[in-house]
């Protein structure tokens, strides 16, 4: 019996079983791919944070340590693959004669390194000319000092004197804040740069010159075995912190440890918890709709399979027989719409990744592939064997030949109770905590192993998501069945005479027409929201990039260097299409010092973006006309706002050093608006003025760097013809060096990865929410169509029932998807602030891809809709009788 049941499935309700089998496949390969993914994105996440550091471990020796000793204790530490040690000395300044003229700095820092040191740690240092060995200054010390490789220069060192040294080779220091760090003071104690003037000595040279010197210390940097770290960014920072922690503990305080690889892991370990964020934010509604799908499709058939079941009933099937049935055709979509849902994931993995496991070891793959069947197996039961049970205990056999609509005339109990308008409240309630001002969804705590997420704030998208569904679903209800006028006078030009009684119909079957309504309004939703936000993320991850670049392409001068304007005329080479002059200089108000930046009011925006979001008190355009009609206008920042407690219009006296005596002088400016972000600036304190002002006030106009706009092509190359140019006595840098260097493991693997999954399943899910239950809807109708026929309706007359049905469905479902859509949009990029940096001042609108979705929704709605008019076309009787 079960056989021959079986078989009938497969041959008469073929459609059916495979509508249900391709809402299984894709719940279950969208949570499969996404879950490969989000494991390997991880793993990935822990790698590039190891392979960003050049040295794991700086062990600080304590005053009175033997330092032999501590390194044999580093040496000794498990996983500890080399230890070096390295000399630092404090200096006095540096001295130097090239060409006749004599060249002093400030204090800065002499380190000797060991044998091997640049073998070991190959990062660390850079050679940018003349030799890798031997005595080495750092490329600002270079420029400083106006020194090139064979030139001599005098270090000067506390308790020692002046030294001479003859120089080999100029140097870059890649990872300079790190390597000068105050090795166990917390962040906000570490200096706020690097040293200006470095010299790297080898090791006996070193210890020769600071024979006698105050202020030597010395470190041992440590390579370790990274290999075997746990692939979670998380595990991976508890493990090395309670390495670092064992060290210092075992070294009874004569050591301690700047731990380098912790710090990037620290931070790697926060992109993965955001990675996860987004993974439950964007990815879950993806595999809930997928499921919803799949129930809407089963149930599309419901009244058929009750109608089935009371037939059973009456040739004496007991229950128990009954239930096997419904099971059977439970696992049949269960497990054939897994496996193929399986085969969907790893071709997925295949074209877009290489891999069919995306990345992911074989473990963590398979289990994640393991999950995703169990998920579809228990998706297939709840959607088919679940209303089975419930209507064997439920309906009689008189009711099984009763029409749904005559069954269930209350309505839905959540429609009763107003479930929809309290979600929607609840929604908005946690929105308007999750976004305030102090709030933070992760919150990773540095030095604590533990990280923490608000995960309440989920609620806020999730209850909208529910309640914006559930409220459409209530206007279709309200408007079918109050609306059968103003529905038959729409659906008149298709339908003609037939326009009442296709109200009638639809009005009729209010209940599966809203259900498809929503399932549809979802779908687009969740393409829409996932599209706003990837496009918004990208839009801010280039925002943050040239603000921290400048421009496209930016040259920096060396602090103190005499470079006039009209320098720039030189840099305006092939692919330059306008050079802007920066001033940079430094200013005190009160005692705080900040930076103080001149611009060109009138042609900075020419070279730079100046967004609105940016300024507060005004627009960049209305702003930067402030600055060029009053020279003394100032923009500030909030903080400077807050402390000084400003008004528009309040003179605010800076102190700025005179160029022609050295003195700082008092500047008058005039508060005018307040600069939040600038290109260049750092993240806290500073100050926009215009320039020609400060030129006038200080009496120099020398520029601090400047900014070229390439219209945004061949970056790499035009930055690479100037270093060549400029060589070492200036810094140059592009938008794409600039992106890889502040942009996360987030930005740079995960949500990419993340969004190209998403997009093409959204296109997937709205075409078959809009496509399967109509098309399935229509089948179960023949009977319908049938005695339509009957009663004297022409084939132009079912048409336009069916496509009257098809657009009201399209319209709808569209329509309230845009809204759902552009709502969820706004409340996560709201939420997820803190993956923006800065914040959108608006969101990035993919125009191209949701006009993509909407016409494949639109598609896969007219394709059922003539699937279904090409069936009406039967023979009435012929129909009737199949039936």
């Amino acid at each position: 019996m079960i056989a021959a049941w079986a078989r009938g499935l497969t041959r008469h309700r073929t459609g059916r079983l495979l509508a249900a089998l391709t809402g299984i496949a894709l719940a279950v390969a969208l949570v499969a791919a996404l879950g490969s993914f989000l494991t390997a994105s991880k793993a990935t996440m822990t790698q590039r944070a190891v392979r960003s550091v050049a040295v794991d471990w700086q062990v600080q020796v304590q005053p009175g340590a033997d330092p032999n000793a501590v390194r044999s204790l580093v040496a000794g530490a498990r996983g500890t693959r080399a230890a070096l040690p390295v000399g630092f000395a404090h200096t006095s300044g540096f001295t130097a004669r090239v060409q006749g003229s004599t060249q002093t700095t400030g204090p800065g820092m002499a380190l000797g390194l060991p044998d091997g040191y640049r073998a070991r740690f190959p990062d660390a240092l850079r050679t940018l000319s003349g030799s890798g060995t031997g005595v080495l200054l750092a490329q600002q010390t270079a420029s400083n000092l106006h020194a090139a490789p064979g030139d001599t220069i005098g270090v000067r060192l506390p308790g020692a004197g002046l030294r001479q040294v003859k120089v080999d080779g100029v140097v870059d220091l890649p990872q300079a804040d790190s390597l000068f760090q105050t090795v166990g003071a917390p962040s906000q104690s570490q200096p706020t740069a690097p040293p200006d003037n470095v010299v790297l000595l080898p090791a006996a040279r070193f210890a020769a010159l600071t024979h006698g010197a105050t202020g030597v210390t010395t470190q041992i940097h440590a390579a370790r075995d990274n290999t075997r770290l746990p692939s979670d960014p998380a595990a991976a920072y508890t493990s090395v912190t309670g390495a670092a922690h064992n060290l210092e503990a075992r070294s009874s305080g004569t050591a301690l440890v700047g731990n380098n690889i912790g710090a990037a892991l620290d931070s790697a370990r926060q992109d993965a918890l955001y990675a996860q964020i987004l993974f439950l934010f964007l990815g879950v509604p993806g595999a809930v709709l997928a499921a919803a799908l799949t129930a809407a499709v089963a149930s599309a058939g419901g009244e058929r399979r009750r109608q089935e079941q009371g037939l059973l009933r009456l040739r004496g099937l007991r229950p128990r027989q009954i239930t096997a049935l419904a099971g059977l055709e439970a696992a049949l979509i269960g497990l054939v719409g897994g496996l193929a849902g399986l085969g969907v994931a790893a071709l997925t993995g295949r074209l877009a990744f290489g891999t069919a496991s995306f990345g992911a070891s074989a473990g963590t793959w398979s289990l994640w592939y393991a999950v995703a069947f169990v998920l579809g197996v228990a998706v297939a039961a709840g959607a088919v064997l679940v209303p089975a049970l419930r209507d064997l205990r439920a309906v009689t056999v008189a009711d099984t030949r009763k029409q749904e609509e005559v069954r269930r005339s209350r309505s839905p109990w959540w429609m009763r109770y107003g479930v929809d308008l309290v979600l929607l409240i609840g929604s908005w309630l946690v929105f308007r905590a999750s976004s305030g001002n102090q709030y933070a969804l992760v919150l990773a705590p540095e030095g604590v192993p533990s990280i923490s997420v608000s995960y309440w704030a989920f609620l806020g998208p999730a209850l909208l998501w529910i309640g914006a569904a559930l409220l459409l679903w209530r206007l279709t209800l309200l408007a079918l069945t109050h609306g059968r006028t103003t529905l038959a006078r729409l659906v008149r030009p298709l339908t003609a005479t037939l326009a009442g009684t296709t109200a009638a119909v639809l009005a009729r079957r209010r209940r599966p027409f809203a259900r498809s309504v929503v399932l549809l309004a979802l779908a687009v939703s969740f393409a829409i929201s996932t599209a706003v936000f990837n496009a918004t993320y990208q839009q801010q991850a280039e925002v943050d990039a040239r603000l921290t670049n400048g421009a496209d392409v930016t040259v920096t001068e060396p602090p103190g260097a005499q470079v006039p304007p009209t320098a720039g005329n030189s840099l305006k080479i092939s692919g330059v299409r306008h050079v802007e002059p920066l001033q940079h200089r430094f200013a005190y108000v009160g005692s705080d010092l900040q930076d103080l930046y001149g611009v060109r009011p009138d042609t900075i925006a020419g070279a730079t973006s100046l967004q609105d979001a940016y300024f507060a008190g005004g627009t960049a355009q209305q702003l930067m006309r402030r600055l060029a009609q009053r020279p003394d206008n100032i923009l500030v920042s909030v903080e400077t706002v807050n402390d000084f407690q400003l008004s528009p219009g309040d003179t605010l006296n800076l102190r700025v050093q005179d160029a022609r005596t050295k003195a700082l002088r008092a500047v008058p400016f005039h508060y005018a608006g307040i600069a939040k972000e600038f290109p260049t600036a750092p993240k806290d304190s500073f100050f926009v003025a215009n320039a020609s002002y400060i030129a006038k006030a200080t009496g120099s106009d020398t520029v601090g760097a400047f900014l070229l706009d390439t219209g945004g092509t061949n970056q790499p190359g035009i930055a690479g013809q100037l270093r060549k140019q400029l060589g070492t006595g200036a810094t140059v840098t592009d938008l794409t060096q600039t992106r890889g260097t502040v942009g996360t493991s987030l930005t740079s693997v995960d949500l990419a990865g993340l969004t190209r999954i998403e997009l093409a399943f959204a296109v997937l899910l709205a075409a078959g929410a809009g496509g399967l239950v109509l098309a399935l809807g229509l089948a179960e109708r023949r009977r319908t169509f049938a005695v339509a026929t009957v009663l004297g309706a022409r084939p132009r007359h079912l048409r336009g029932m069916v496509l009257s049905e098809a657009l009201l469905l399209a319209a709808g479902g569209l329509a309230g998807g845009a809204l759902i859509g552009w709502a969820l949009s706004e409340m996560l990029v709201k939420v997820l602030t803190g993956v923006f940096d800065p914040p959108p001042a608006a969101l990035s609108v993919p125009g191209a891809y949701l006009a993509l979705t909407g016409a494949a929704a639109l598609a896969a709605v007219l394709a059922a809709a003539l699937n279904g008019i090409r069936g009406s076309h039967r023979p009435a009787v012929e129909e009737l009788r199949d039936l």
